[in-house]
C-alpha cells in the first residue's frame, strides 16, 4: 500500500511538473527551481503540494498569519466593520497578482504565497504605527524599521519556536522586495540573485536607512505582485475614506477619475484588465 501511495503521489507530481513546462511562460518561475535554505529538508514523496504551494500552506498555518486580523490597513480607531483591513488587503493583493499572473503565464503558487505572507511584519497602526517603532528602534539600537524585512523575520527566524519555516528562497525574496509604496516605471526581475545575496539586502534593510527602496526581486512573480500591492489599496483605501466620510466621491478631482476610475471595480480594471475586454472581475458597487 506504500508503495502504490508513492507511485500515485510522484504521478501526480510529475503530472503537475510537465503542466508547468507546457503552459507556463519562459520568465515565470517553474517549481523545480524553488530551493530553501535547509536544503536538507526532503520532501515527503507522498505530499502532492509543489513547493510554492506548500509555501502558502505553511504561511496561513503560522503564528504571524493570525496575527493579521487585529492590524490596521490605513484607517484606524474607527468604530466600523467595514474598512478594510490588512488580512483582507493581503487577499485583495493575492487575486490581483493572480490574476496578472494568470495573463502573462505566471507561477500563481509563487505568486499566492509571496501576497500573503507579504505584510505579516507590519504593525497594527499601518504606517503610522511603523514610524513610531522606526523612532524607537533608532533610539535605543541605531537600527531601522523595515516591515518588509519584519515580514521575513517573522517567517524565517521567529515561526517554529525560533527555527523558521524554512520556506522557498523565491518566495522571501519577494516578501523582502513587495515595497508597494514605491512605484517604478520598470519592473524588472534579478535572475541573477543568490540567496547569499538575498541574506545581504535583508540585513541592510535594517542597518541602511531606506534601503528597501533599493532592491528588486529575483522573479517576475514577485514584480506582479509588487504591482499588485499598489493596485489593491488605491482603490480599497479610496473606499474606506468614503465609508468613513472623510471625502466624497465627487470630490475625487476628474483628471484622476477619468484615467483610472472612481470606484474600487473601475480602479482595479483599468488598471489589470487589457482595454477592450468586458470582463469585471470585481463585484459591482
Amino acid at each position: 500500500m506504500m508503495k502504490l501511495n508513492t507511485e500515485i503521489a510522484n504521478d501526480i507530481l510529475a503530472k503537475i511538473i510537465k503542466r508547468e513546462h507546457r503552459t507556463f511562460s519562459k520568465y515565470a518561475c517553474l517549481s523545480q527551481k524553488a530551493y530553501r535554505f535547509n536544503e536538507e529538508e526532503l520532501p515527503d514523496r507522498k505530499n502532492i503540494r509543489t513547493p510554492f504551494f506548500h509555501d502558502t500552506d505553511k504561511i496561513i498555518h503560522s503564528l504571524a498569519y493570525t496575527r493579521y486580523i487585529d492590524k490596521t490597513q490605513v484607517f484606524y480607531l474607527f468604530e466600523n466593520d467595514n474598512i478594510t483591513h490588512r488580512v483582507l488587503h493581503v487577499q485583495l493583493v493575492s487575486k490581483i497578482a493572480r490574476v496578472i499572473g494568470r495573463a502573462l503565464s505566471l507561477n500563481e503558487d509563487l505568486i499566492e504565497a509571496i501576497s500573503l505572507g507579504h505584510d505579516l511584519g507590519h504593525v497594527p497602526y499601518g504606517h503610522n504605527g511603523e514610524k513610531m517603532l522606526n523612532k524607537l528602534m533608532l533610539d535605543n539600537t541605531n537600527e531601522y524599521f523595515c516591515h518588509n524585512a519584519q515580514s521575513v523575520r517573522a517567517l524565517h527566524y521567529l515561526e517554529d519556536k525560533g527555527n523558521g519555516l524554512n520556506l522557498t528562497v523565491q518566495v522571501l525574496d519577494g516578501i523582502l522586495c513587495h515595497n508597494g509604496e514605491l512605484m517604478q516605471k520598470e519592473y524588472k526581475p534579478d535572475y541573477k540573485k543568490t540567496k547569499e545575496q538575498f541574506i545581504q539586502e535583508y540585513k541592510c534593510c535594517w542597518t541602511t536607512k531606506d534601503f528597501s527602496a533599493k532592491i528588486i526581486a529575483m522573479t517576475l512573480e514577485g514584480c506582479v505582485m509588487r504591482i499588485a500591492d499598489v493596485v489593491a489599496y488605491i482603490g480599497r483605501d479610496l473606499e474606506d475614506a468614503i465609508i468613513l466620510k472623510l471625502i466624497k466621491r465627487k470630490e475625487i478631482p476628474e483628471s484622476i477619475s477619468k484615467i483610472i476610475g472612481n470606484t474600487n471595480a473601475t480602479i482595479i480594471n483599468n488598471f489589470v484588465i487589457p482595454h477592450g475586454f468586458g470582463y469585471d472581475i470585481t463585484q459591482k458597487s
